[in-house]
């Protein structure tokens, strides 16, 4: 198996030293082809028994709690506040919301963006999973409406499909500049007719920046052109899934 740090990467920014926060990558589990090798997603057909022992191998290779929350994700902008105080989690949410020490938030991605968030005190954390639909609708937003003030939260772009590689069509560039018209730096024609090439990392940067947000970070990986590290459903189609999780350790 490869080596424990290869499995993870950690977020380059400058959280408070209570913020644990990981991304896995596709090394070092046990799924079998497609999903090789550490794929966390428990809803795209691989062996549910491969998939449990990849989520305690990348819990142990992070020494992660044992209170994540798998979100049922639909590219919304719902978001859960962990610990859920119901009987169960909503039927769906794409973030999630802790204060709670040891509380893990989690998503799940393979070309959609992960978004860490936490606070300049160290009190308060998320994570949000932005693909394009989720992101246009405002899901990084009401992420961070849940801080009890936006002008001190950090944030960190985690592993995306890169803007040389996630090509829409005019109606997905249209659906951003509807919202706001700097939206149109992010895109650039494609080589296809009627085709653009969107950057994620920029259109999510320019949203944070319109709510406030001066510290942003990462945005500098790609999911569907790094092929050793991260899966890609733009790429390979039937894959496997990275998470991304936030926690505070103990206060």
């Amino acid at each position: 198996m490869a080596s424990n740090r290869l499995a993870y990467i950690s977020p380059h920014w400058p959280a408070p030293t209570s913020v644990r926060a990981y991304v896995s990558t596709r090394i070092g589990g046990v799924s079998e082809a497609p999903f090789d090798q550490l794929n966390l997603g428990a809803h795209v057909q691989d062996d549910p028994k491969a998939v449990a022992q990849n989520r305690a191998l990348f819990s142990s290779y992070i020494d992660m709690p044992d209170s994540v929350q798998w979100l049922n994700q639909v590219h919304g902008t719902d978001v859960v506040t962990l610990p859920y105080q119901g009987i169960a989690l909503p039927e769906s949410a794409d973030a999630a919301f802790s204060r709670t020490a040891r509380q893990v938030c989690a998503v799940l991605t393979a070309d959609c963006l992960p978004v860490f968030f936490c606070d300049a005190s160290g009190s308060q954390v998320a994570v949000a999973h932005a693909g394009w639909r989720g992101l246009c609708d405002g899901v990084l937003e009401s992420t961070l409406a849940r801080f009890d003030d936006k002008s001190q939260v950090m944030v960190w772009l985690g592993p995306a499909i890169g803007p040389a590689a996630f090509e829409v069509g005019s109606d997905v560039k249209e659906a951003f500049e509807a919202i706001q018209q700097d939206a149109q730096a992010a895109f650039v024609p494609g080589e296809n007719a009627g085709k653009w090439l969107g950057n994620l990392y920029l259109l999510a940067t320019l949203r944070l920046q319109a709510a406030g947000v001066t510290q942003i970070y990462g945005g500098d990986h790609c999911t569907f052109t790094d092929t050793e590290r991260f899966y890609s459903y733009r790429r390979e189609g039937k894959t496997g899934r990275m998470a991304s999780v936030i926690w505070l350790d103990n206060q």
